[in-house]
């Protein structure tokens, strides 16, 4: 053995035994003096005394040092001498060690006491002096001896996991350096030193290795606290890549050296903090060509797996495929499997709403940044998938997933026909539709040019000289006439416009004036202006007439029913349904019988049948008001006709003309004198009647359940129809509901249990939501007695169904109906226990 290295070993053994007996403060800083010469400059090949104290005794030194820890020994120098010494060898010494021997001695030491607290301390100081900026560096530069996996491991895990371990010894008190909110943007900005030094060592031809940096990134994301580190290493590295190229190399290797399990949370975070596609290009380059699991990551389980991303995420991420040749292929195959998906009739069906508008927004975004070229390469494909899509989209019956097809469809045949008529569709202009159309906008130099070159053509002035308009208002008037003519003489500027507000238009045929001459209008007269005169008066009249209504009432339904727009009448939908719905409350137990009969009738349109559940909902709703307000309802219905409330019509112009009455003038007068200590909420006496729907809600309700699974030739709701059925679905809710407190509530609840069971597996949204509001409504309607006593069973299925409907549907709303429905049963079993008990 080199007899330098003896003599190194014999010293520490010495200074160990000194340190371990002797109480002498000048003997102990004597020792300390000696073994601090070994310390510093252990990277230097020239000292390999140094060398192997550093990595042969220094853990040694230190845990003897930790041992000898207390009041009594640092008091042995009163100066404080002796402190400093002892701090100094874990504060300049190898940092890696110096690190593992102080976890080390506040993972094993009893607390609270005072050696952990000084611990504690110190570790705190180690942090605070850019240690472990130091430590990762070392870790980085070329090793002259065979590293360790199972110290670099050991290491790495202590310095992620270090505000767990310090929250388990410290508990409450616990210093706030350690917190994780505070403690992983430090260990951010010692990541960005220690790279630093990296490009330093690199600039100087060193050769470094960043592979226990992205072990530490990729620790540190995978267990939740990427946002906390990368907020503080994004910026930064944002600014020092923007104009180094070597930058942008280390960064790249960074990613590329994260374990494969963290690549994922790492990648998410990148996303994420990067705030523009070019700032993600220079993180990550074209890693995602090289690399299969960042390549997975990105074109697959971003964008097909997960749909929790935003829109400016979604944008960075396709943005960033987009900006590389070599990557721009990736983004051309994506677009093509999203259109697959797009237009999968499965996955319209299964998929929750959220991850259909977030799949449509990744088309349009691809569709923006792909040059023209490029699309008419894929042009028959992208022709297809549109097709294939837009069916789909448009049998379904939830509207938002509609009107994505539609918009998709609009984006995908202006990009691959743009010389072509376009497409266009009916849909409602809101935020979500605007938003999508403005991610559609082509992106970058093509569109720039564009604009350039449209902004010359035709400049639109946005304001006009006030000289300049009223000489543009006036004229068309003929030119002033010199003063003194005779025409100022032949002015009407100063008279009065006669009133014209009330004028009517004059019609050459009278307003039928009883229901059979409605019914003769509607049917057989070939004069439009009469026929639209009976539909707009015909509710009114039915109001007015009840008796006559009832003589005719199923012939008139049956009228109403087939009725067809003969000329271009406003509301003509709005007066058609008002007026059959005002045949079903006058006659509601023959119309009622004669709409639920057609409604699974043969050569009926989707259209008529649903009109028929609308009318069956308005018109019980109506019945179940009392009577007072039906007839405040029936007068209040716009568009109703002058014969809707004749009294009314009458009485309005005289009212202003007539006086008040004097007992009112009298009753304004004693409350204006009168004063009132207190005073309550005035209190309106609501309208009280029998419920008139109670008598004839099993003819609304029960013949609507006898034949949904019964498929006719153009009619199968467990088919194709699947609309018609969630309306059915909600239109036996709403009927169950209007039916409360009735006698006929109990069989209506158990047969539309039975109803929901029969379909609680459909794969439609639509129909699910209408079940689970029938389960509700159930509950609401029937009494709690009832329920419990001749519905028990079939509540205990539901139960169990509800729970899994709110634990696993892929629908936000079912979801949330499932959870309303719960805490109505669990209300339901409170109310029970409370009556129950004494």
């Amino acid at each position: 053995m080199d007899p330098a290295l003896s003599a190194v070993r014999l010293t520490v053994q010495e200074a160990i035994h000194t340190l371990s007996s002797s109480e002498d403060a000048v003997h102990i800083l004597s020792t300390l003096g000696t073994l601090k010469r070994y310390l510093g400059g252990t990277e230097d090949p020239a000292c390999p005394e140094k060398e192997e104290f550093a990595t042969v005794h220094f853990s040694g030194v230190l845990r003897c040092l930790v041992g000898k820890l207390s009041p009594g020994w640092l008091e042995l120098s009163p100066d404080g001498q002796l402190e400093q010494l002892w701090e100094s060898f874990f504060l300049d010494g190898p940092p890696d060690q110096a690190f593992l021997v102080l976890m080390e001695a506040i993972e094993s030491t009893p607390g609270p006491s005072f050696r952990l607290m000084k611990m504690v301390r110190l570790l705190e100081t180690f942090l605070s002096k850019g240690r472990v900026a130091a430590l990762m560096e070392k870790q980085c530069r070329p090793q002259t001896k065979p590293s360790f996996p199972l110290f670099q491991e050991t290491l790495l895990s202590k310095v992620v996991a270090l505000p767990d371990h310090l929250g388990n010894c410290l508990r409450q008190d616990n210093l706030t350096q350690f917190f994780p909110q505070n403690y992983f943007p430090l260990l951010g900005q010692e990541v960005v030193q220690a790279l630093k030094a990296v490009v330093n060592f690199l600039q100087g031809g060193v050769d470094c290795s960043v592979s226990f940096v992205s072990g530490v990134l990729g620790k540190v994301c995978i267990q939740g606290r990427k946002k906390e580190i990368l907020s503080v290493l994004v910026p930064q590295l944002t600014v020092l890549t923007q104009d180094s190229c070597l930058w942008q190399r280390v960064c790249w290797r960074l990613v590329e050296q994260v374990p494969d399990r963290a690549m994922e949370a790492v990648l998410t975070g990148l996303v994420e903090a990067a705030p523009r596609p070019d700032v993600l290009s220079r993180f990550l380059g074209n890693l995602v060509v090289k690399n299969k699991k960042v390549q997975f990551v990105m074109t697959r389980k971003f964008l097909f797996l997960q749909y929790q991303h935003t829109t400016p995420i979604l944008q960075s991420l396709l943005g960033y495929l987009a900006l590389d040749s070599q990557r721009r292929p990736l983004l051309i195959q994506i677009l093509k499997d999203l259109l697959e998906t797009w237009g999968n009739s499965s996955a319209v069906r299964h998929a929750p709403l959220e991850q259909q508008r977030y799949i449509s927004k990744a088309i349009l975004i691809c569709l923006a940044h792909l040059r023209e070229p490029e699309l008419q390469d894929i042009r028959d494909e992208l022709l297809a998938s549109m097709m294939a899509g837009v069916k789909c989209h448009l049998d379904s019956s939830l509207p938002p997933v509609r009107r994505l097809g539609m918009i998709v469809a609009e984006v995908i045949s202006s990009r691959i026909h743009p010389e072509g008529p376009p497409l266009k569709f009916q849909y409602e202009d809101d935020e979500m539709s605007r938003e999508m159309l403005a991610l559609a906008t082509p992106w970058p130099a093509d569109a720039c040019s564009s604009e350039t070159g449209g902004s010359s053509l035709a400049p639109v002035p946005t304001e006009i000289p006030v000289e300049t308009s009223e000489r543009t208002v006036d004229s068309d008037a003929p030119p002033a006439n010199p003063q003194g003519s005779d025409s100022e003489l032949d002015s009407d500027d100063e008279l009065i416009p006669y009133d014209m507000s009330g004028d009517k238009e004059l019609r050459s045929s009278k307003e039928p004036l009883y229901i059979r001459d409605c019914v003769e209008a509607l049917t057989t007269s070939e004069d439009m202006e009469r026929w639209e005169a009976a539909l707009k008066v015909l509710e009114g009249l039915v109001y007015r007439s009840p008796e006559a209504t009832r003589e005719v009432s199923v012939e008139l339904a049956k009228v109403l029913l087939h009725l067809e727009e003969k000329t271009c009448v406003a509301e003509f939908e709005q007066l058609r349904q008002r007026s059959l719905v005002a045949v079903t409350v006058t006659d509601p137990e023959q119309v009622a019988k004669y709409l639920t009969s057609q409604f699974y009738g043969l050569n009926y349109s989707l259209r008529q049948r649903m009109d028929i559940l609308d009318v069956l909902v308005l018109a019980a709703q109506a019945l179940s008001r009392p009577r007072k307000l039906q007839r405040l309802s029936q007068h209040g219905l716009p568009g109703s006709g002058t014969l809707c409330s004749p009294a009314l019509a009458i009485s309005q112009p005289s009212s202003n003309a007539v006086a008040p009455d004097w007992r009112v003038i009298v009753e304004e007068r004693i409350k204006s004198k009168t004063r009132r200590f207190s005073k309550g909420c005035p209190r309106r006496e609501l309208p009280g009647g029998p419920n008139e729907f109670s008598s004839v809600a099993g003819h609304f309700f029960f013949p609507l359940l006898q034949q949904f699974d019964r498929p006719l030739v153009t009619f199968d709701l467990l088919g194709d129809d699947q609309l018609v059925l969630g309306r059915l679905a909600h239109t036996l809710a709403s009927l169950m509901y209007l039916a409360v407190n009735t006698t006929v509530a109990v069989p209506m609840g158990k047969a539309l249990l039975e109803f929901v069971w029969a379909l609680r597996f459909h794969t439609d949204t639509y129909v699910r939501r209408g079940l689970l509001s029938a389960v509700s409504s159930v509950l609401l309607s029937v009494p709690t007695e009832r329920l419990l006593g001749d519905l028990t069973d079939e509540l205990l299925e539901a139960r169990f169904w509800l729970a899994d409907v709110a634990e696993k549907d892929v629908d936000e709303d079912c979801r949330e109906l499932a959870m309303g429905a719960l805490l109505l049963l669990e209300r339901l079993k409170d109310k029970l226990l409370t009556t129950s008990s004494p």
